[in-house]
């Protein structure tokens, strides 16, 4: 069933479960690619059965249980079991380091973690499990952890035969929507733990938000990529395909091309949410070169017409490499390539781009397949309203205000911290700056926390420089910071494109370090041309390993700050976190 707008102050999560379970009962609900589904009344049945033992170990209204895995139907079936009792789910990404997990299970007072078989060892190893229960995700086996030793309880299919009359029999609690329903602990680039507290109101809200965005049936197939314990995964993705009957498709091991390709041609997905960086590499690694490869094509490449004739051609091939079936190719997290969007554009694509974070369930505001800007993220989604405060007179930016149901309660256990991002009348400091056009569309300037202080007192965001330098054909990624008052970059070149032209040359390692270094040259001078005077670059190096990043794919900004080009940094050790 679909739900309005009026609804959303009337439900909580559990509410989306039951009634799709009810209505739609035979529909596939989960799965790994390739496995048996289970479909939305063994999914609710489930759920019922591992709250019932949830409450039999002391799980109540406002106790705190940690989820940290892989993407699997468990997982979800975990999280709406800890909710559907007036608990907090605290979801975890998969990529934290143990010490990191052992402070969030500290800071959130998490009695219980559900853990995943491959993240098990490194938990306990970690020593965040003393006095804690583990549940494992495979088959919710129950282990207590001591200072001893640590015991197993029966197995969890055993347990519910000798439960069934109580399981059947048991009552769940009211839950309200102001109630809270998870505590996020976001994965950004500052260097700054919080944890994002969002209430079933929020996550309600979000939900039906989405389906005003882009509606869905129960005939819609998801194909989760990223993170479900990331709250674009999460709200867009799963709760909404919940919130309505359609299935989601859960892979068994990394979304690598060996991995995605079989994949998507087994699910054939209607929708998919993925982050920029994974479509900016499928154009700069293989779409973008196969149209160049020649003198010919570069310069049929050259001009719009043609580029656009092409751009429709790679379109096709693309949109049947995803399946052929794509509806909503959902694209957030960071700004996209604007190179990349043309294309997408051009080839009528299915894309969509969407704006948000954290703290607003996710998502404010997003375009649709169609209905695109080259640049937006679109404008906001029903029942958000977004404000842009003390802006520019000449260019008219300023601080990204918003409001909506969907806007976080608060940081946990940092009041202070909550007060500085609401405004008085309680609108959230997005802490981006933007434009909203006459047509309501919004445009991301930058970050608030990146941006430069110029030599007059010039705003200058990194993001508008790079932008600017990836354009270029050589390059993947870039990262613009300041470095003893001057603006430099780091850049990540094609090296593959770059290796597939220098594969005969005798003396290879010598003429590349020639082109690599006619190349960054080459795209300074373009960028500086670009750029007003106090945005120009006074350098630019090649980044020779892989940029440290966030497990959404975001460059963990604060590590290269202030380090010299030669200079490396080394993820934390505790791994933390921010937003």
């Amino acid at each position: 069933m679909s739900y309005t707008l009026q609804q959303i102050r009337e439900l909580s999560l559990p509410d989306f479960l039951w009634n799709t379970a009810q209505q739609h009962p035979n529909k596939p609900a989960l799965g790994f690619v390739g496995e048996t589904y289970i479909n939305y009344e063994e999914f609710a049945s489930r759920v019922k059965r591992l709250a019932y033992n949830l409450h039999l170990h002391g799980i109540d209204q406002d106790a705190k249980v940690a989820i940290w895995g892989e993407n699997s139907p468990n997982w979800l079936v975990s999280y709406f079991a800890v909710v559907s009792l007036g608990a907090v789910a605290v979801p975890i990404l998969p990529d934290f380091a143990a010490a990191a997990v052992e402070n969030i299970m500290q800071h959130s007072e998490a009695k219980i973690i559900f853990i995943s078989q491959g993240l098990y060892r490194k938990l306990y190893t970690g020593g965040a499990v003393q006095g804690k229960t583990i549940i494992l995700l495979r088959d919710f086996t129950m282990h207590h952890c001591n200072d001893e030793r640590t015991l197993k309880e029966e197995d969890f299919e055993t347990f519910c035969k000798a439960h069934q009359d109580d399981i059947g029999n048991f009552k769940f609690p009211k839950i309200e929507p102001e109630q809270l329903a998870s505590i996020i602990y976001t994965s950004g680039t500052t260097g700054t733990s919080k944890g994002v507290m969002l209430s079933h109101l929020n996550l309600v809200a979000n939900t039906i938000q989405s389906y005003y965005t882009f509606p869905i049936t129960t005939e819609d197939r998801f194909l989760s990529v990223l993170p479900m314990s990331h709250t674009l995964e999460f709200t867009v993705s799963n709760l909404y395909a919940v919130s309505i009957g359609a299935s989601m498709h859960y892979l068994q091991k990394p979304p690598t091309a060996a991995v995605l390709m079989p994949a998507l041609k087994t699910v054939k997905p209607t929708m998919m949410l993925t982050v920029p960086l994974i479509i900016e590499k499928i154009f700069k690694s293989k779409v973008r070169p196969e149209l160049t490869n020649s003198g010919l094509k570069r310069f049929l490449y050259s001009m719009g017409p043609t580029r656009r004739f092409l751009h429709k051609i790679a379109g096709k091939r693309l949109m049947a490499t995803f399946g052929g079936e794509i509806r909503f190719f959902g694209i957030g997290g960071a700004k996209l390539d604007t190179d990349t969007e043309i294309f997408l554009n051009d080839s009528k694509f299915p894309y969509a781009i969407g704006y948000g974070l954290t703290e607003t369930a996710p998502l404010l505001a997003g375009t649709t397949p169609g209905n695109w800007k080259i640049g937006s993220t679109g404008p906001a989604i029903a029942g958000v309203t977004l404000k842009i405060v003390n802006p520019d007179p000449i260019s008219g930016e300023g601080e990204i205000i918003a409001y909506g149901p969907n806007v976080m309660k608060g940081y946990y256990k940092a009041d202070e911290i909550s007060k500085e991002v609401f405004t008085a009348d309680g609108g959230f400091r997005t802490g981006d700056t933007g434009i909203i056009d006459k047509d309501g569309f919004l445009f991301i300037k930058g970050r608030i926390k990146n941006m430069i202080l110029g030599p007059s007192g010039e705003n200058i965001f990194p993001e508008e420089i790079e932008a600017a330098i990836n354009k270029s054909e050589w390059v993947l990624e870039s990262l613009v910071y300041e470095l003893q008052g001057k603006i430099v970059a780091r850049v990540d070149l094609n090296k593959d494109e770059l290796n597939k032209q220098y594969q005969n040359v005798k003396d290879k390692a010598s003429e590349m370090e020639k082109e690599v270094s006619k190349i960054l040259n080459g795209i300074m001078a373009n960028v500086n041309n670009e750029m007003n005077r106090f945005s120009k670059l006074s350098n630019i190096f090649e980044q020779t390993e892989p940029f440290i990043k966030t497990p959404t794919q975001k460059i963990k900004r604060f590590l290269y700050h202030e380090k010299a080009p030669n200079e490396n940094p080394e993820p934390p050790k505790d791994d933390k976190q921010s937003s």
